[in-house]
């Protein structure tokens, strides 16, 4: 059977965008699906990053040293095409939606970020299904469920950590400033009858600091680091979204499949990049 290999970098928001590409390129081909996850563990850049997909109910296994050989991938890097024997190599060439990824053939292995819906919109349904939990909620989430079910809930999403710790990540991403959040937030109640925000973030100390709104709000903070997926899986129950330049919150509002759902994310979603992220933001989501 053919073979599709997409290569694993980043965290949980990352690793889902690879994975959803690679999914539905390995579908139109008829395909297997590969995980590439030997950057973990192994790249001092990964370090504090580890595979997190197996948190969720996905279809695709990791690929194995022999497999990942096939395509040269120890000898150097390739756009597109193969040296000698081995199986050719996809490099993404620009951030913004690459359309000829989607008639690629198989066997290729797919290096790149892929952030943008467009590769996988397609099977949508199917990865909402995917990327649900293998384990039962905790007695913690449950509640925290529960009330968000009970709501007419808004979830709002705060970036911080090494976004916040690391220089050069901070000043390559940048930051949400507390004027983004009160706009959005007054922008979801103009549109939404008696809103209830809920606040999920790495640094709660600092939203509950720096953030008050004139509407119920409650801060999430029932789960480690170690579980952010169920973080995520909690923000997609909610009924709206605010979120932050982060692929984590994009993914946590993607997630929700309600199609009247008002999303907004920043306008300025790097601060020293220069990437074209039109095709980042679905069009139907509002940008502040």
């Amino acid at each position: 059977m053919p073979l599709v290999v997409t290569r694993l970098i980043g965290g949980l928001g990352n690793q889902m965008f690879q994975y959803a590409t690679g999914r539905a390129l390995a579908l139109r081909r008829g395909a297997d699906l590969k995980l590439d996850i030997t950057r973990y563990g192994t790249s001092p850049i990964h370090a504090k990053r580890r595979y997190e997909l197996d948190s969720f109910s996905i279809h695709g296994s990791v690929a194995s040293g022999r497999e990942i050989a096939r395509f040269g991938r120890t000898r150097r890097w390739w756009r597109f095409g193969k040296a000698e024997d081995s199986w050719p190599i996809y490099r993404e060439p620009h951030f913004q939606f690459d359309p000829a990824v989607p008639d690629l053939p198989a066997p290729v292995y797919l290096d790149g970020y892929w952030q943008s819906e467009r590769y996988f919109s397609d099977i949508a349904g199917m990865l909402r299904q995917e990327f649900a939990a293998k384990e039962p909620w905790e007695r913690e989430n449950e509640a925290v469920a529960a009330a968000i079910d009970s709501a007419n809930a808004v979830s709002l999403h705060v970036r911080r950590g090494d976004y916040v710790s690391d220089p050069l990540t901070n000043r390559y991403h940048g930051i949400c400033s507390p004027d983004y959040y009160q706009d959005a937030v007054y922008h979801i109640t103009g549109r939404v009858g008696a809103p209830h925000i809920f606040v999920f973030s790495d640094d709660q100390e600092w939203t509950r600091a720096n953030l008050c709104f004139a509407v119920p709000t409650t801060f999430v903070g029932v789960n480690s680091p170690d579980c952010g997926y169920r973080d995520m899986l909690l923000m997609a129950r909610c009924r709206h979204h605010i979120i932050a330049n982060s692929s984590f919150s994009w993914w946590g509002a993607w997630l929700n499949p309600t199609h009247d759902k008002i999303v907004v994310a920043p306008k300025q979603w790097f601060g020293a990049s220069s990437n074209d992220t039109c095709d980042l933001i679905p069009p139907s989501w509002v940008r502040l």
